[in-house]
């Protein structure tokens, strides 16, 4: 199906996420969707991040975004490629991401980061009132154009701002919810109504919205309050068989009507994942739950 047509039904694109195994099974996410990423400690959710981030920036370098017909499992495109992909980071440094990245999947990956990825440091804005030095945080060649002031000097409003900024057209990353509700001065309601408003906001963008958050950090009714506050949860979790010694890490899409719906009942189960040599995280298999 050509992309006017596409565009003239008022039916809406979709953005692959990189993970080749569950775009097959999903068909990819809708344009504009604000994804929360919940996951346990290193259960998936930041490898899942840095393959699609490493996956659409090398799409968008071999041929120019926008729609186009790739083949997702069952869905033919158009699927809309992001024109770039933006980290925004509240308490780690580029420097940190890349050697994170650097240490966890090939060389390859690594490279395509330090070449593509805009990068956004809001440290400068969230250790502002703290007991931590300034010097700690002032990184030269931050994408960061200068220190929030005046009312956008609260890390809400500086993620806000660079939010609005780089959103459209992009995959964006936010690393991570946890590092404000772990801050004592971040009021819950103020956060929660801050996701509401992306989620209407990201649907103008045309891109992909990625937010991580750690589990078990939080009071269970502001998580689950974040929960409700998106377009889809993909639970990252450790699991373990009874009759084994081995856990494995898996994948749970536990929320999200425009992925639920297209995946067959016989489907309906969790990703058991894995990062391998040349393609980041991968699915190993699928259990049916």
């Amino acid at each position: 199906m050509r992309a006017s047509a596409l565009e003239s039904r008022g039916e809406t694109f979709r953005v692959p996420t990189g993970v080749s195994d569950f775009d097959h099974i999903t068909g990819g996410v809708p344009a504009g969707s604000v994804l929360l990423l919940a996951g346990e400690n290193g259960a998936g959710a930041a490898e899942f991040a840095l393959t699609s981030a490493v996956t659409l920036l090398r799409a968008s370098r071999d041929a120019a975004p926008g729609p186009r017909a790739l083949y997702l499992g069952s869905y033919r495109g158009p699927v809309r490629v992001p024109a770039r992909v933006t980290y925004v980071s509240l308490t780690r440094s580029r420097q940190q991401v890349l050697a994170e990245a650097e240490s966890t999947f090939p060389p390859e990956y690594s490279a395509i980061l330090a070449d593509g990825l805009e990068f956004v440091d809001l440290s400068s804005s969230y250790f502002a009132d703290t007991v931590v030095p300034t010097d700690w945080t002032e990184r030269s060649g931050s994408l960061l154009d200068a220190a929030p002031s005046g009312s956008e000097a609260t890390p809400l409003h500086a993620l806000a701002r660079e939010m609005d900024r780089r959103g459209p057209g992009s995959l964006l990353v936010v690393d991570s919810l946890t590092d404000l509700l772990v801050r004592s001065s971040t009021r819950p309601e103020e956060l929660l109504t801050l996701v509401k408003g992306l989620r209407r906001r990201a649907k103008d963008w045309d891109g992909l919205v990625y937010l991580m958050l750690t589990r078990h950090v939080s009071d269970p009714a502001l998580e689950q309050g974040l929960m409700d506050s998106v377009d889809g949860v993909l639970g990252f979790s450790w699991v373990q068989n009874p009759l084994k010694s081995v856990r494995a890490r898996a994948l749970l899409v536990e929320k999200s009507m425009s992925l639920l719906s297209r995946v067959p009942k016989e489907l309906h189960g969790r990703f058991l994942l894995d990062v391998k040599g040349l393609q980041g995280l991968v699915t190993t298999q699928y259990e049916r739950i």
